[in-house]
Parts: C-alpha cells; structure tokens; sequence
C-alpha cells in the first residue's frame, strides 16, 4: 500500500447506507476509483444507485467486501461490532477500517480483535441530522466539520495518514482523540444534550405548537433523532453520559433554587457565567 494515492486509487465499501454512509459516499465521489455498499434495505440500495451515491450495492457482503481496499462501517454502534466481528470471514485480504460511530471503546475494543491483515482506525465524523435515511445523504454536512480519529496501539502509521486523506478530502478538520477521551466529551457534547432536547420536547404541551418558535426548535432539536440510533450510543456510553446529565441537572437546580428564591441577582450571575461560556465556545482559535 503506497499512502500517497492510496485513497484515489482505492475501492471503498460501507456497510450501511444510511444518512452517514450515503452523505460519505457523496463526498467520496470522484476521489476514489470505486464506491460499493451493502445494506439490508432494498429501498435504501435502490436509491444509492439511482442517485449515483454508489457504483454496486448488495445485501450479500460476498459480493461487495472482497474488492475493497477501504471498508467504512456506517451503522449504529451494535451493528459496527457486530459487522467487525463477521469481517475476517467475508474480505479475505488486506484492507484499511475506519468505522463511524459515535462511541469508540466498545468498537476499537472489537477492532483489536481483527486479524492482523486488517489496519482499523476509530473514526467519528461530528456532524449530521436528525433524519437518517439515505434520502437526507448531504456531502456537504463534512465541510468544516471535525472528523474525530481514534487509533489503536496497532494502527499502522500508513491506516493514520489514509485517515488524515479522507478527512482531507471530505473538507473535514481532522482530530486525534483516544477512546476513553473521545466517550467522556461526546456524553457532555453531544449524549447528554440529546436527553436534554429530550426532557424539554416533552416537558412540553403540543397544545402550544402553534406559539413555537426558533428558540425552541433550535434547542429542542435532538429530540427527533430516531431512538432506535442514539440508544446504541447510550448503552456503550452509559458511564459517562450519567455524570454528564447530573451536571446538568445541578445547573438547572441553581437556576431554579435562584427562581424560588426571588434571588434575581444570583440568577443574573448564573447566566452571565453561561453567556460567557458560550462566547468562548464560539470564538474558539483556529
């Protein structure tokens, strides 16, 4: 494997093409020689193909895994290790495997276990929507966007640099997290919130959606992740996703003792201390 155009030369498989898979795919087209995927849903395959996402979709990974030089593993968590588990016995050679979930021990622990012809990289593009059918597959939700990469003590320095390439490709800002690092951040940035978008959806009388506006959609958001997604990503980050919500919660519970209280003042310093955190998230340096 030559790392200088190993990416433009490669046959790249995703298992699963879904609003991950099929947004890569996108990106993907005309920086790879060949873009194949497996799925077991008839539709999603037929719309990869019609929309020229990908050049060959199968449900049968015999005919799809053997010819891929790069294999990209698109589906919720349990999925990915359960598919990294099938690998060694339908890719009888070598292959870079780059998954996207979005916890990584469990993953990068089922990696390990691949035989050594295979060179696997966690990965964890941090972007995407709440609608996760292919038919929402948009290159574009890359650009900018950071690409979280977790190596193994056995990735190889040329699966590392293949990495790098495909983020660079993609328009993506490449970053170097180790597992434990990358599950501990997403429970507060993104597992967490999402239980919170959660709690606020229904906290909240339909009766009222009349009189909702931006501010609500834009905080309650997460809410519409399908269940059948994020409850992978809360069962393999349970540990960390139960501090990161207590957090929360003891935030919410100074404002409300503040409310109680009729303390306006103490209220006013909780909130300016927020306003000034937001400042610095958004004006982080390059």
């Amino acid at each position: 494997m030559e790392e200088p155009d190993f990416l433009t030369s490669s046959t790249i498989a995703f298992i699963g093409l879904g609003l991950m898979g099929g947004s890569l795919a996108l990106a993907l087209r005309g920086k790879c020689k060949k873009i194949v995927g497996i799925d077991p849903d008839p539709a999603s395959r037929i719309y990869a193909l019609e929309q020229n996402i990908i050049d060959q979709a199968s449900d049968d990974p015999d005919k799809i895994l053997p010819q891929a030089n790069i294999v990209i593993l698109a589906a919720p968590v349990s999925a990915i290790i359960q598919w990294i588990n099938q690998l060694p016995a339908h890719h009888p050679g070598e292959a870079i495997v780059i998954d996207l979930g979005s916890t990584k021990r469990e993953i990068l622990q089922a990696m390990n276990h691949l035989p050594s012809r295979f060179f696997p990289v966690g990965g964890h593009p941090v972007c995407g929507k709440e609608q996760i059918s292919i038919r929402n597959a948009d290159a574009d939700i890359f650009n900018q966007a950071s690409f979280i990469f977790s190596p193994l003590k056995r990735t190889p320095e040329k699966a590392k640099q293949i990495a790098l390439q495909l983020a660079e490709a993609i328009g993506s800002i490449a970053l170097w997290l180790n597992a434990d690092e990358h599950d501990r951040i997403m429970a507060a940035t993104s597992h967490a919130p999402y239980l919170l978008a959660s709690g606020l959806a229904l906290a909240t009388s339909v009766d009222f959606g009349a009189y909702i506006g931006t501010g609500f959609h834009s905080t309650a958001r997460l809410a519409a992740t399908p269940s059948s997604m994020m409850i992978d990503v809360l069962k393999s980050n349970r540990d960390n996703v139960v501090p990161a919500l207590e957090l929360i919660r003891d935030q919410i519970d100074m404002q409300l003792s503040a409310l109680k209280a009729d303390d306006f003042n103490q209220l006013q310093a909780v909130l300016d201390r927020s306003k000034q955190r937001m400042n610095a998230f958004l004006h982080q340096p390059d």
